[in-house]
């Protein structure tokens, strides 16, 4: 319908921003600053939203919050707050071994061993050892996974799976551990966990400000403080900030900005609006200037499947890869 008289709508309806009216129950719905039609539905989290008369109308499914860490020890906790840390030691991802309950009164631990892995001190993930009723030990090198230990005549309280280039282990505890065999670990735990972690996790509380809790249940401002904290060996050294990649490797800044400017194209454009892309890209570039010892496309390509993975949690699926780009040999994962 037109509008009439200088833009002036019949009455009950509205202008819809195009030179024309509409009935009320017509005007879409804003999501970060896309507008979609009445009837079309979104997916936030993991639950659906379906835009009805002006308004989001969402199920409210509890959902698995994410941990994810990759490359050269960029991490983001289960409440989104995102950091860098480069320590050589051994440390806990996330337990609920916390507080005054004692180490004897949780049921699950997730350490990480960290190594360097380029001439400017950055660390990359070696191996992840899962604690249940049973040790998985993951290798980084050979993506080699193993049982190292179990209770006799019990129940294995996981199952392990692969599900494309991912090794995934879905435990009885509401845990599941996604781990692509390089240096990518995403970690998912079950709302009942809600405030009751620790770790280089964080404590899933729903409130990043206060991620930064120590094994002492302090909580600090500085980094090197909180993740020194959780190293599994009082004998390891504490990390020190290293040096900026790019500066340290200035020959390699070039290559690396224009490679990760992918994470910042069009390719990846229906997914900027929902997560945003310039922290990715400037890790992306770190990681590229720091591996220059072999390995350096690993890094970059490491990198963009991290944003392409926080992309995908949203459901914005993104064929990113190509012949001359991280390829994937596709018959080999099938």
């Amino acid at each position: 319908t037109h509008c009439v008289s200088g833009c002036v709508c019949p009455h009950n309806q509205v202008l819809d921003g195009k030179g024309g009216c509409i009935a009320p129950e017509d005007c879409p719905c804003v999501h970060n600053g896309n507008s979609y039609s009445p009837g079309e539905s979104i997916r936030v989290g993991c639950n659906n939203c379906t835009c009805r008369n002006r308004k989001w109308h969402c199920s409210e499914e509890p959902c698995l919050e994410t941990c994810s860490v990759y490359g050269d020890g960029h991490y983001t906790t289960f409440d989104g707050k995102r950091f860098d840390f480069e320590g050589d030691c051994e440390y806990v991802l996330v337990q609920n071994y916390c507080g005054q309950q004692g180490m004897n009164q949780g049921t699950f631990r997730v350490i990480t061993e960290n190594i360097p892995c380029g001439t400017t001190g950055t660390t990359c993930s070696k191996s992840i050892k899962v604690f249940l009723e049973v040790s998985i030990f993951f290798n980084k090198f050979d993506g080699h996974s193993d049982v190292i230990q179990r209770t006799p005549g019990g129940k294995m309280p996981f199952q392990m799976r692969s599900m494309g280039i991912y090794l995934v282990v879905d435990t009885t505890v509401g845990l599941i551990l996604m781990w692509d065999k390089k240096t990518s670990i995403f970690i998912k735990l079950s709302p009942s966990f809600q405030g009751h972690v620790c770790g280089l996790c964080g404590n899933y509380d729903g409130n990043g400000n206060n991620d930064f809790t120590t094994r002492s249940q302090s909580v600090v401002g500085n980094v090197l403080e909180f993740a020194n904290s959780w190293k599994v060996s009082s004998s390891c050294p504490n990390a020190n900030r290293t040096k900026d990649p790019c500066t340290a490797n200035p020959y390699r800044k070039a290559w690396a900005q224009k490679q990760c400017s992918i994470i910042t194209s069009e390719v990846f454009a229906k997914c900027h609006s929902q997560v945003e892309p310039n922290e990715y890209y400037q890790a992306c570039v770190d990681d590229a200037c720091a591996c220059d010892t072999g390995g350096d496309c690993e890094c970059f390509c490491t990198a963009v499947a991290a944003y392409a993975q926080a992309c995908n949690e949203l459901d914005i699926c993104i064929s990113w890869r190509t012949p001359s780009i991280c390829p994937l040999f596709c018959d080999y994962y099938n």
